[in-house]
């Protein structure tokens, strides 16, 4: 990476630290410089090989829908050319034998078109797990909790202090107690108790709003980054509620905060095999077996941000379920960039110089972050953009991929437009012939929910995507109001909008999750339905007049 394009990934902030207490300055206001990674523009960056990509998905879905209207015009061609009477002296003159044979093919292509196709899947209802209050903290009684367990000394204290204040993350989160024992919690006892408590608690608030039966669940897939026992998380759920022996249980590990949609990709591979099917997917994450208790700065930011959560989504593909389904799942995009070494080692768990295990997040997190995250934009625009937004979306690109001009300014531009704008007061030609055409992805969705990873991230999404704070809403009070919770953290902000009502019949709710690896991945959601607001069971039901609130 070039020097222009290094600085352009970092932003300065100056931060008032308040009156110095002691030392030469005692008395003095202080200030301090902050200087941190931005995601990259990448917008400004697009690939054509991900558009091409995103169309051959939507050709291979449409090309079927595209051959019938032709079949119809030119049947409708040659029928109409002829009058009534030389219709009927064709019919007379064919014998009955292929009459049948015709017929007989038509009902056969039918057949196995509709056996062929994919079938639907629907999404009946889903649960988020929400703690008891008494495992809820603030800011300071989460510092406090820290200082008591007596593993950290007051500079790495300071530093998660430091953290949680620009983190975005509020004052009614939920921890385990165990986080200030002095004692080894990092234990396989302590992540069982944990699970059973936020996985249990979720699938009965489940089971109860979709009165579904467990023994009549088909596919089940749990996922958890870490936290990875034998017998495994899917196990101790079919043996809790007695599940029935032919069942198709899944456990997915070490996928990261993206491993929920992944989940959902799953369950809906195993639909397609098994009709008249339901399927159970489980999402969460265990905070007191990811404590980290060492001094590593890079080790200790995944304690500030992440909490306690859980989510428990119904699927199903009977089609009986479409009139009290929720909604139809429409399209899933996975973009994986473990190639790329930089991207396999920004979160990496690893011990570090005492043997203490954590997880390290690497100072390339936000770079190889807006790479995977503009792969998979790119490739989902085609399937899901209005068509005049493709058009010009694909133009723009084009006429960057294939100028001279725009090629020889792209690594000048982004630095000397402000200076250029501001002198002359109008941008240049060779200005307006690299930069690309932004899509408005709010043509293709109503609702968004990004994973709430930090408030550092979500402001960058919003600025590249050119999103507007209502658009915003449901991931930054979610992250406000439950920290994050991992690969369940979407299904929160799915939570508020329905605690909103702001969830209509025929909108389009777009999820975003990215994790380890490093990956990004979406699915779109379309509603079969006005979702009226809950009454129970949603972990937003006794707080959502309060929201939304200034962060």
């Amino acid at each position: 990476m070039g020097r222009s394009n290094e600085q352009d990934l970092l932003s300065t902030e100056i931060v008032n630290r308040g009156i110095e207490p002691s030392g030469p300055n005692a008395g003095s206001p202080t200030f301090s410089v902050r200087v941190r990674r931005r995601l990259p523009d990448f917008l400004q960056s697009v690939n054509l090989k991900y558009v091409k990509l995103g169309y051959h998905y939507l050709i291979n879905h449409a090309v079927y829908l595209a051959t019938i209207p032709v079949l119809v015009l030119v049947f409708s061609a040659e029928i109409g050319s002829l009058s009534s009477e030389e219709i009927w002296r064709k019919l007379w003159d064919y014998d009955l034998a292929t009459v049948i044979g015709f017929f007989g093919v038509f009902v056969l292509t039918a057949c196995v078109y509709f056996m062929s196709r994919p079938r639907s899947v629907y999404l009946i209802d889903f649960a988020c797990y929400k703690p008891s209050d008494e495992l809820k903290v603030t800011k300071e009684e989460f510092i406090d909790l820290a200082r008591k367990s007596g593993k950290f000394d007051e500079e790495t204290l300071g530093f998660k202090k430091r953290i949680l204040q620009a983190s975005g993350v509020g004052d009614e989160t939920y921890v385990p107690r165990s986080i200030s024992s002095s004692e080894n919690i990092t234990t396989m006892k302590e992540g069982r108790e944990e699970a059973s408590t936020v996985i249990f608690g979720a699938l009965d608030e489940l089971f109860e709003k979709t009165r579904v039966k467990p023994k009549d669940v088909g596919v089940l897939v749990v996922n958890c980054s870490i936290f990875n026992p034998t017998p495994s998380l899917s196990a101790m759920v079919i043996n809790h509620y007695k599940m029935r022996g032919n069942i198709l249980s899944y456990n997915l590990g070490g996928m990261g905060c993206s491993a929920g949609i992944i989940a959902i990709d799953l369950a809906r591979d195993m639909l397609q095999s098994n009709p008249n099917s339901y399927a159970v997917v489980v999402s969460t994450e265990m905070v007191g077996y990811n404590w980290y208790v060492g001094r590593d700065k890079s080790m200790v930011i995944p304690n500030c941000f992440f909490r306690m959560g859980c989510s428990a989504v119904m699927l199903s593909n009977r089609r009986r379920d479409f009139r009290h389904a929720k909604y139809r799942l429409e399209h899933i995009v996975r973009t994986h960039k473990a190639a790329d070494d930089r991207s396999f080692r920004s979160v990496y768990q690893e011990e570090d110089e005492q043997g203490l295990k954590g997880l390290k997040i690497s100072r390339d997190l936000m770079e190889v972050g807006g790479e995977a995250l503009k792969t998979n934009i790119t490739t989902l625009g085609p399937l899901v953009l209005p068509f005049s937004e493709q058009l010009l979306f694909f133009a723009a690109l084009l006429r960057r991929t294939f100028s001279p001009a725009a090629k020889t300014t792209t690594t000048t531009t982004s630095i000397s437009s402000s200076i250029t704008a501001k002198t002359n007061g109008v941008k240049s030609s060779s200005s307006d012939l690299s930069k690309p055409y932004i899509p408005d992805y709010k043509l293709a969705f109503e609702h968004f929910c990004f994973h709430a990873a930090s408030k550092v991230i979500l402001e960058e999404l919003q600025k590249n995507l050119g999103l507007s704070e209502e658009n915003m809403e449901a991931s930054r009070m979610t992250l406000q109001r439950f920290g994050n919770t991992s690969s369940s953290g979407i299904w929160y902000e799915l939570a508020y909008l329905e605690a909103k009502e702001s969830v209509r019949r025929g909108d389009r709710v777009w999820q975003i999750a990215f994790g380890s690896g490093f990956k990004c991945n979406s699915v779109v959601w379309k509603a079969m339905r006005k979702v009226k607001k809950p009454t129970k069971n949603n972990p937003w039901v006794d707080c959502i007049n309060r929201y939304p609130v200034a962060l």
